[in-house]
């Protein structure tokens, strides 16, 4: 335990900070990420899919590759690396337990836009309250110094891992 009461990671003594454990460190959070997910999935009477799609539905305003624009079918098959029929099921699926809807693009009626509904952003945010609570208390035992490099280092994770999703070679 750390001086805070909080369990500290068992990792090896020898190398603290070593490939190894983050590694462990990373999957370990990964896991209750998927855990915190896959409960409000299962209390929405979603599939993980749908989740992984809520999400980029809602990072989609956020993300520089996309220059802003709302979350489309075609990216977002693109970015789960699903089927056209399985990104229909999901949107469907989605759009009917009330947490998206589908709106044309006023210049080009082909195009869908995905936004994330209202009352199902309210909801999401009631339920993982909790976890952003437990963010703000582990980021208030950083200095800023020290929380700028662990936003640098989680955004170079991103970017090796997107990369890492574009080529697996």
């Amino acid at each position: 335990m750390s001086g805070s009461g909080v369990p500290t990671a068992s990792l090896p003594a020898d190398d603290p900070i070593g490939l190894q454990s983050f590694a462990v460190l990373l999957r370990r959070m990964n896991s209750e990420f998927n855990r915190i997910a896959q409960e409000f999935a299962q209390a929405q009477g979603l599939h993980l899919t749908d989740m992984q799609a809520l999400i980029a539905i809602l990072d989609a305003d956020s993300d520089p590759e996309a220059g802003g624009e709302p979350m489309t079918p075609g990216r977002l098959r693109g970015q789960l690396n699903l089927t056209s029929g399985a990104v229909t099921a999901c949107l469907d699926r989605l759009e009917r337990a009330g947490h998206i809807h589908r709106v044309r693009d006023a210049g080009d009626r082909r195009v869908v836009h995905l936004h994330y509904a209202d009352a199902a952003r309210g909801l999401a945010r009631d339920y993982f309250r909790p976890l952003a609570r437990s963010t703000d208390a582990a980021r208030g035992r950083f200095a800023p110094a020290e929380l700028e490099v662990v936003v640098r280092f989680l955004a170079e994770m991103n970017a090796e891992l997107a990369l890492l999703r574009r080529d697996p070679g």
